[in-house]
């Protein structure tokens, strides 16, 4: 045998109960340290992960159950917001637009004395249009001609009417009137593929 396990085993029975304890508590150390804590730290990370993962799961679930419900209300703004742009006029349908406006003066017995577009003011993604007319008629036919304007599928407003300078021709009173119709239209907005 080795001397030095000789030696061990010649010391009285406590020194190696001893000497057997501190091996066992080395091991016993070595191992906590080394594998257990390790390996305790990893599963709580992994549980950890686990729950956020589940978590994850559960909303992409839930947004999964809700997809047709999304899709649904995603189509109803799509319309919705080309049912609006079809309110604003592009570019070319103006002059179109401006020339009905006259029309719809004279159709209600306005007689169109001046008719001149003005500046557009531009704004985040639309124009304004405005158009200054002169027009000659009665308080009546004044009040057809905005409401045939309201009845435009366009976004037409008249503003800023005047009257004035009333006078009397047949029985029926005429007026010099005065106003701005101010319609808007849709501003595409700067392609970045254009640069390219």
């Amino acid at each position: 045998m080795n001397p030095q396990i000789e030696k061990i085993l010649k010391l009285p029975l406590y020194q190696r109960v001893l000497i057997l304890v501190a091996v066992l508590v080395l091991l016993v150390g070595a191992y906590l340290y080394w594998l257990y804590i390790p390996a305790r730290e990893e599963l709580a990370t992994k549980q950890s992960q686990n729950s956020k993962l589940l978590i994850e799961l559960q909303e992409s679930r839930r947004i999964a159950n809700n997809l047709p419900k999304f899709k649904a209300e995603y189509e109803e703004m799509k319309n919705r917001l080309d049912l609006a742009l079809n309110e604003l006029p592009n570019e070319k349908e103006i002059p179109t637009l401006l020339s009905s406006i006259t029309s719809l003066a004279r159709d209600n017995g306005l007689e169109v004395l001046q008719f001149k577009p003005e500046n557009e003011a531009v704004k985040n993604f639309y124009a304004e249009v405005p158009v200054s007319l002169d027009l000659k008629g009665s308080y009546h036919q004044m009040a057809l001609f905005c409401q045939a304007v309201a009845r435009i599928a366009r976004i037409v407003n008249v503003k800023d009417i005047k009257l004035s300078k009333p006078q009397q021709d047949a029985g029926i009173t005429l007026l010099s009137i005065s106003c701005r119709t101010v319609t808007y239209r849709f501003i595409e907005p700067p392609s970045t593929e254009k640069g390219k």
